[in-house]
């Protein structure tokens, strides 16, 4: 079928791709990078790791392989300046989950997705920009905020690296990226780009030995024959690994066709959702929502908990698959747009590995950290409240997904987005300068959901609501 299809082309090329980025040191690069951008700021560290994980994930696609990767460097740091372990972990994990969502490369299942949808992979890279700009802000916000509720500082600026010393020693690493970024925006085959991306990583792995006493400062490592042949082996077992875990979801769809379940659960979800909703409108006095759009509101809420009970413990390429065979049929039945529908599943498909009792991201990271487990994942599935909302946004407003692009209408969804970010994120920090009490928990909560319909009125209105219980607990003045 479709999925190991995919797996067998496009997805192992850029596998093979991600372990050769590896073995050349990219990630220190990235990480290094990171924190020149965000070491300075409250909680250095942890930024650095929700940046370094962005961009690391860019060429893994992997949240395991980000949490692994990057947090052997950047949970020791978050424990130096004063997170506790649990949270060091969490973020990592949380952060690392965006890799999937992250353009260029966002992993198999948006590989798959383009091949069952028919779109081109360079237009997907250009639909998924604004969730993940979402998905690492509303990261952002809540590490700042548990920053600042520590009294944490920055990190020391000798420990911050300077940026002209680092593009002079690591720019020929750039090279393989733009290149391989460029052809696929360019529209050219994804073989083509990840083979170029490959040769040229090994390539140019070789400059600073070519210069001689002028390559000296360069840093990253050439690959030779053997780690050629080494990356070429950890590159198939990853693939091997995806390929497997779609090869047995093939079993599961076979069945599902077969008994008709998926049809079965499409309609519980429809006649549930609609029984909810009239439920619901009843009590909408001011008829400011429609009968559809609450029903649909439901329809979501029940996917995401599929898909939260889908994903514990199963990656996000068979998660995906499951979930836009079984779930997508119902809420297209609802009117709501092809590309939305299975983005949805996608960026919930992607909460997988911090969904607990089984979090595969977190528990990786709670190793690294010495940290509980299973603390780890609750913490991290607290930090990822905040982006929780995300998909629900771009589905009342495909305009994020740029279906139907109307600047004003675009202007108005992403405002909605960004203040329902900064809502639920206080919500669920607690603390926004001073501890947030249930009726503002509640009150955050309602209002930021609110956000989500793309009305101007509601958004104006709800939005408004939200900055001012934001402003009234960072007014001066009052008792922390």
């Amino acid at each position: 079928g479709i999925p190991v299809g995919v797996v067998a082309t496009f997805v192992f090329h850029f596998v093979l791709f991600g372990i050769m980025a590896q073995l050349t040191g990219l990630g220190q690069l990235f990480v290094n990078l990171a924190t020149i951008a965000a070491g300075r700021y409250a909680g250095g560290p942890a930024k650095v790791s929700v940046v370094s994980s962005g961009l690391f994930g860019m060429i893994s696609g992997s949240a395991i392989a980000n949490t692994v990767t990057t947090g052997v460097m950047t949970i020791p740091l978050m424990k130096k300046v004063g997170f506790s372990p649990r949270f060091a972990g969490a973020v990592e994990a949380s952060a690392s989950c965006g890799g999937q969502v992250t353009p260029p490369i966002m992993g198999a299942a948006a590989f798959i997705m383009a091949e069952t949808l028919g779109i081109p992979y360079n237009e997907l890279i250009l639909v998924a920009i604004v969730p993940a700009a979402l998905h690492y802000f509303a990261i952002l916000w809540m590490v700042h905020l548990e920053a600042k509720r520590l009294k944490l500082a920055g990190m020391d600026p000798s420990e911050i690296p300077s940026l002209a010393l680092v593009l002079k020693s690591s720019w020929h690493l750039f090279i393989p990226l733009v290149v391989m970024v460029t052809l696929l925006l360019m529209q050219y085959t994804p073989f083509l780009a990840a083979f170029w991306g490959i040769t040229l990583t090994v390539a140019c792995s070789w400059i600073p030995k070519l210069l001689g006493p002028m390559g000296r400062h360069m840093t990253g490592l050439a690959v030779t024959p053997r780690a050629l042949i080494q990356g070429f082996e950890m590159g198939t077992k990853s693939a091997l690994g995806i390929g497997a875990a779609c090869a047995c979801v093939g079993f599961v769809l076979g069945i599902t066709t077969l008994t008709g379940m998926g049809f079965k659960f499409s309609a519980f979800v429809l006649d549930l959702s609609g029984v909810a909703a009239q439920w619901v409108h009843a009590f909408d006095v001011m008829g400011w929502f429609e009968l559809k759009e609450i029903t649909i509101l439901f329809g979501l809420l029940f996917t995401a908990l599929a898909c939260i009970i889908m994903g514990s413990g199963v990656p996000t390429t068979p998660t995906y698959i499951i979930l836009a065979s079984i779930v997508a049929p119902a809420l297209a039945q609802l009117g709501v747009p092809q590309l939305a529908t299975h983005f949805f599943v996608f960026y919930y498909g992607v909460l997988a590995d911090v969904t607990p009792p089984v979090a595969l991201a977190a528990f990786a990271a709670a190793g690294i950290a010495r940290s509980e487990p299973m603390r780890t994942g609750l913490t991290a599935f607290r930090l990822s409240m905040g982006k929780a909302l995300v998909p629900f946004a771009f589905v009342y407003a495909p305009v994020l997904l740029f279906v139907n692009f109307n600047l004003a209408t675009f202007a108005v969804a992403l405002a909605g987005s960004v203040i329902a970010i900064l809502g639920l994120g206080a919500a669920y920090t607690g603390h926004c300068r001073r501890p947030i009490r249930m009726p503002a928990f509640l009150a955050l909560n309602v209002l930021s959901l609110s956000l989500v319909f793309g009305h101007p009125i509601v958004t104006l209105v709800g939005g408004t609501a939200v900055l001012a219980i934001l402003a009234w607990h960072v007014r001066p003045g009052a008792p922390e």
